[in-house]
């Protein structure tokens, strides 16, 4: 068993795309489904996780050789994108049924340095502002990329001088950008064992702005890599962190952090809220959404498969237990406050601009 993740885990790691020619293209006619998947295959009754209660879950399928690879999402809950690590990805809607509706194939409009080889593709995470603009933080060649709605064409692109330095294949994995309009982005490899991982805050647009900002660091728990962020409606950061073993082959951990755990020069320490090891589903989870309802925050993660037999394209939805985290870690409920004296709407506007400009993190 040894020798066969060993085998496994150096041709994961050895980049594809060495001595080839144009990365492969996914094929826009052929189809994909989803098929539905317990959270624990040999006991399908079984739905809690720690504090994540299992909602529902499917498995990516197509016919296309190169289809998957997925490390990065965005949804709603109804419509999702789902973006690979090749600068390509797949569109579509669901229903509470688990049916797909409009599914399509998209390609990046542009990429590094033209993406004509697999190095240039390295799309690891996305994100995008109540407008529809996205952005995609690319590994290899560190950098971040803006894209009009619907990806219709990219609008600008920086290296920031902050990620200069970054390991080429263990770049920027999670990014996001937060309700404030800040955007975080933390590098997949520890500075060394305890340190964390290098992050990065920029007050704004990092593509117009790449040197406003403070730096930072994230302990992810021991052995772990960080893929991937998101943030719940509070202000709370939730993550996606990875490790690959010889001998459970791929886990996860989600951890959580606090409100404002993140700021100028602090170690920011995840808490684990749940582990994705047998016998759950375990792959190689790459990507966390979050979605906010009346009544529940629900997170969404899926797997790059990496093209691999061996390995699958999940999609899974969990319903956040808040009462199953420690006090610390809670939503935060915002404290009841007197009205104040002036009611006057001149006062009442200037009120909600300083609560709004307010930082988050």
């Amino acid at each position: 068993m040894r020798l066969f993740w060993s085998v496994i885990l150096l041709v994961m790691f050895v980049p594809q795309w060495m001595g080839l020619g144009q990365a492969p293209l996914l094929d826009p006619q052929a189809p994909f489904s989803l098929r539905p998947v317990a959270l624990y295959p040999a006991a399908p009754a079984r739905r809690r996780l720690g504090a994540l209660v299992f909602e529902r879950g499917y498995r990516l399928t197509s016919r296309d050789p190169e289809f998957g690879g997925f490390s990065a999402m965005l949804t709603d809950g109804h419509a999702f994108t789902l973006l690979s690590d090749s600068g390509q990805g797949v569109r579509f809607r669901l229903d509470t049924h688990g049916r797909v509706q409009g599914g399509a194939v998209f390609a990046l409009p542009r990429l590094p340095r033209g993406g004509w080889h697999g190095e240039d593709r390295d799309s690891e995470a996305l994100t995008r502002d109540p407008a529809g603009h996205m952005w995609v933080s690319f590994e290899t060649v560190n950098e971040i990329w803006r894209y009009a709605p619907g990806f219709a064409r990219a609008e600008g692109h920086v290296a920031p001088p902050a990620m200069t330095r970054w390991d080429e294949n263990r770049g920027a994995e999670a990014f996001t950008r937060l309700a404030s309009g800040r955007f975080v982005a933390i590098d997949e490899n520890e500075v060394s064992p305890g340190e964390g991982c290098e992050g990065v805050v920029f007050l704004t647009d990092p593509v117009r702005a790449p040197r406003r900002g403070f730096r930072f660091r994230y302990l992810p728990p021991a052995g772990y890599k960080p893929t991937d962020i998101a943030e719940l409606p509070d202000g709370r950061l939730v993550l996606l962190n990875r490790r690959a073993d010889l001998g459970e082959g791929f886990t996860a951990i989600v951890t959580l952090l606090p409100k404002g755990a993140i700021r100028p020069g602090s170690l920011a320490r995840g808490h684990p809220i749940a582990r994705f090891a047998a016998p759950a589903q375990h792959d190689n989870f790459e990507a966390i959404a979050v979605v906010s309802e009346p009544d529940a925050i629900k997170l969404w993660i899926a797997s790059d498969n990496n093209q691999y037999w061996f390995e699958e394209s999940l999609l899974l939805e969990f319903r956040l237990d808040e009462a199953a985290l420690p006090p610390p870690l809670r939503r935060v409920t915002p404290p009841l406050r007197p009205a104040p004296a002036s009611s006057s709407p001149r006062a009442s506007a200037g009120a909600r601009a300083a609560t709004a400009d307010r930082p988050r993190s």
